[in-house]
């Protein structure tokens, strides 16, 4: 079985009440590219979005991301 990198954007979003279209302006990423990311689809990120991410929302890489078996 094939392991799976889960993004927990939507949990960290609605326990922060706040918007995609929020972060999206406070880390300077188009709403397309964290729309894909929320849903899944992203093949990579960066560590400096990775890190703009974590910053904006008050978290550690570990409470964005995690491994799905």
């Amino acid at each position: 079985m094939t392991s799976q990198v889960k993004v927990n954007l939507d949990f960290l979003l609605l326990q922060r009440g706040m918007s995609l279209t929020e972060l999206s302006e406070i880390v300077g990423i188009s709403l397309a590219n964290l729309s894909i990311l929320k849903r899944g689809k992203a093949k990579a990120i960066r560590f400096t979005t990775l890190i703009a991410l974590c910053d904006a929302l008050q978290c550690q890489p570990g409470d964005l991301l995690e491994i799905e078996s």
